[in-house]
């Protein structure tokens, strides 16, 4: 099950660097960068083709299920997001909806398919499955802020592809200067120089964005901790809370 998700989570990134026509991937070079889109379509076909088929392996439909379920969140995730490229609003709530299929989903799967392997209770899979979506929900904004050089991501990269993200969508929805939204909405469409975006980040932490951010992150990591059952072994309880704080707190 674990082999499974990692391979449908490769295979999404592969095919997420050529949709985003990205070149850097954890601060290396992207497969599209060193040989081609053809090349990365395929090898993501395939690592999506091995995943299914070692979620067959488990024997175990609810695993399979999950699998499958996984797979169109992520590919929903992506055309939500394209999709609100040519929206005029800066809503969050739509945000969010972006980043619990692309991201939060595949910390749920996990999170889920680890309950289902030992055979929890119901309720234990669901209260899983939570504990996974909030970190995931956590550990995309940590990635937002403004996909920094220390995180492997160019600096200011998802302005550049058209992406507005929570500090810049929090400022826009804060302030009352139209001028900043009409540029928001052009870096939205592309039009933006590399001097505008650079400019406008620098606004959007001026006017605490990246405080906001931050805040919102550490509620959900508040929330993940929340599920954790009072009743669970201490040693599993303190491991997981570091999992949880180095999500928030990485440099990488």
């Amino acid at each position: 099950a674990a082999l499974s998700l990692e391979l449908l989570h490769t295979a999404s990134l592969v095919h997420d660097d050529v949709v985003d026509e990205s070149n850097k991937r954890r601060g290396q070079s992207s497969v599209n960068a060193l040989y081609d889109n053809k090349v990365s379509v395929l090898v993501g076909d395939y690592m999506l083709a091995t995943s299914l088929r070692h979620a067959s392996y488990t024997k175990h439909i609810d695993l399979v299920e999950l699998v499958a379920r996984l797979g169109q969140n992520l590919s929903e995730g992506e055309i939500i997001q394209l999709v609100n490229i040519s929206n005029h609003d800066f809503s969050e709530e739509i945000y969010f909806d972006v980043i619990r299929k692309k991201t939060a989903a595949l910390f749920t799967a996990s999170a889920e398919s680890g309950a289902i392997s030992v055979n929890a209770p119901q309720d234990e899979i669901k209260k899983a499955a939570l504990f996974g979506e909030m970190i995931g929900i956590a550990f995309q904004i940590k990635d937002d802020y403004f996909d920094n050089e220390e995180l492997g991501k160019p600096t200011g990269n998802d302005m550049m592809e058209g992406k507005l993200t929570l500090p810049a969508l929090h400022v826009l929805n804060a302030c009352a200067d139209e001028a900043k939204k009409e540029l928001a909405l052009r870096i939205r469409s592309l039009s933006a120089s590399k001097e505008e975006i650079a400019g406008f980040v620098d606004y959007v932490k001026q006017e605490g964005g990246i405080v906001y951010a931050e805040k919102v992150m550490y509620d959900y990591r508040n929330k993940a901790l929340a599920l954790l059952p009072e009743s669970a072994d201490e040693a599993i309880r303190a491991a997981l809370t570091a999992y949880i704080d180095y999500v928030i707190e990485r440099n990488k």
